[in-house]
């Protein structure tokens, strides 16, 4: 297949404007239902919030169809997670997967990071060609579905430091 025609871009659109990014996010959406089982029920306002909150964003475009998507997490320079790596279905097993991860990596807000993360249900032979090694050591999960418990000294100082805040 000839991919001349297909692009990678910085953020979720070319220029990012409100009005282009808009459009896109149905986009997003519906390329999450179609490829990827664990984010297909994610809502277009959840989506909003967490691409507000990344940073680098890389997109892959087949002129107005988005086709790929990543995002990661960064410090900078000790750590990285590496979010949503997705290809559409139709565009698997041509490359653009890797260049895609590759691409996130080589971002200057990623290339200098030392240790990078990601999770994965299925896919540890695809990363581990791209150089990622399997690390249970530094795994564990906080699955917030119900309110955490905080400590009575976190819950004290708040109510001190919380001029809003009022005893009830």
């Amino acid at each position: 297949m000839d991919n001349r025609h297909i692009r990678f871009c910085e953020g979720l659109t070319q220029d990012q404007s409100e009005q282009d990014l808009a459009a896109a996010m149905p986009k997003l959406q519906r390329l999450f239902q179609l490829g990827a089982f664990w984010a297909g029920e994610r809502c277009l306002e959840d989506w909003a919030i967490a691409i507000a909150h990344s940073y680098p964003i890389i997109s892959v475009w087949d002129r107005e169809q988005l086709i790929g998507f990543a995002r990661a997490t960064s410090d900078g320079i000790y750590r990285a997670m590496i979010w949503d790596v997705v290809i559409h279905p139709d565009y698997r097993g041509q490359g653009l997967g890797r260049q895609l991860v590759q691409t996130l990596l080589a971002h200057p807000h990623m290339c200098r990071v030392e240790r990078v993360y990601l999770s994965t249900t299925h896919q540890q032979r695809f990363y581990e060609q791209i150089g990622f090694v399997q690390n249970a050591s530094t795994t564990m999960v906080l699955e917030q579905q119900q309110a955490l418990v905080l400590p009575d000294e976190v819950i004290d100082q708040r109510a001190t430091s919380d001029p809003e805040h009022v005893e009830r």
